[in-house]
């Protein structure tokens, strides 16, 4: 899994449903979040309520056109700035071009294969956050390689499952924040997933339980009454 997509959310706009359905399957399958809108004013509205990170985008939709869609979300002083991919059947040149001029970052010809959109994905976020490409995390004797999936304490392995290290991940981005596990939740399982809270709590304590590689070392991981959890410096450190 690449380190970009632990966090990243993908809004797909499409209105064939086999084709939308097929890549929301594949994207997620590699770590995306991702959000399904079938009509362009449906797909404007969640644009701007999950604030995606990347919008794939058909360009034959039912009413407003994938091209007015673009046009719109490049007028939008909180949208303009979000990377769109557009997927079209119009191959020729000049197609092309006028989906690029209409504001699209990229654009891909029907049909194409899941894994060439999913690379397609990657590049567009690593030009927009070319950090987290080879994203290395250190918060004290903790280093986390996001590329490599690798994670250290007081250079020993930590073997972590795929949520762990998403939320260690998270974790790591904010050290020191308390995070309710509604938060958890959204940042790490996603918006649009129904888990339960106390799925939060046990991925806490198989993440805690991880960090504890040598007998005695300090718990990194506070919890906050009525709150929610942080990750501290131990008092006793």
């Amino acid at each position: 899994m690449a380190a970009q997509d632990i966090q990243s959310r993908i809004l797909i706009v499409e209105d064939e449903e086999a084709i939308s359905t097929l890549v929301k399957y594949n994207l997620e399958q590699e770590g995306f979040t991702v959000y399904v809108a079938d009509d362009g004013e449906e797909g404007l509205l969640l644009l701007k309520e999950k604030k995606p990170d990347v919008m794939v985008l058909d360009w034959m939709l039912p009413g407003m056109s994938g091209i007015e869609v673009c046009r719109q979300i490049r007028r939008g002083q909180e949208t303009r700035n979000i990377p769109v991919i557009m997927l079209s059947a119009r191959g020729e040149e000049d197609d092309r071009i006028r989906g690029l001029d209409c504001g699209a970052d990229d654009y891909i010809t029907k049909p194409f294969s899941p894994a060439e959109l999913i690379a397609r994905v990657r590049a567009v976020l690593r030009r927009i956050r070319p950090a987290l490409a080879d994203k290395t995390l250190e918060f004290l004797d903790v280093k986390l390689d996001a590329s490599s999936h690798h994670v250290t304490r007081k250079g020993k392995d930590v073997h972590l499952g795929p949520t762990e290290f998403r939320l260690l991940l998270y974790l790591m981005e904010h050290p020191g924040r308390v995070f309710s596990r509604e938060q958890l939740l959204d940042s790490v399982w996603g918006h649009d997933i129904y888990v339960e809270l106390r799925t939060v709590d046990v991925h806490i304590r198989r993440l805690r339980k991880a960090l504890e590689v040598d007998e005695g070392l300090p718990d990194l991981i506070r919890t906050v009454r009525s709150a929610g959890y942080a990750l501290e410096k131990p008092e006793a450190a």
